[in-house]
């Protein structure tokens, strides 16, 4: 296991957003959603079973300012994705 993977898996999220059952771009637009209700500071993450949330979250995180801090993928076969709110 790598060191992000060993960082990411003990990462405490302020929120979790459960969008497994939603299809490309749900996933993006619950975190667009759910990023106002995590402080400045704290990180957000998303559960998808979609894989371009992989690509879509990454992307949006820099076009508005948020920090991705990668994914992991949990045994149930769905992505774990942190963002850390940066304004």
């Amino acid at each position: 296991m790598s060191v992000t993977a060993i960082d990411l898996a003990n990462i405490q999220a302020a929120k979790v957003i459960d969008a497994r059952a939603s299809a490309c771009p749900g996933p993006l637009l619950e975190a667009k959603k759910g990023i106002g209700a995590v402080k400045v500071g704290e990180v957000l993450e998303i559960w998808s079973g979609s894989p371009q949330t992989r690509t879509n979250i990454p992307k949006w995180c820099q076009k508005v300012g948020h920090e991705y801090l990668g994914h992991l993928t949990a045994e149930g076969g769905y992505d774990r994705l942190f963002i850390k709110r940066m304004k």
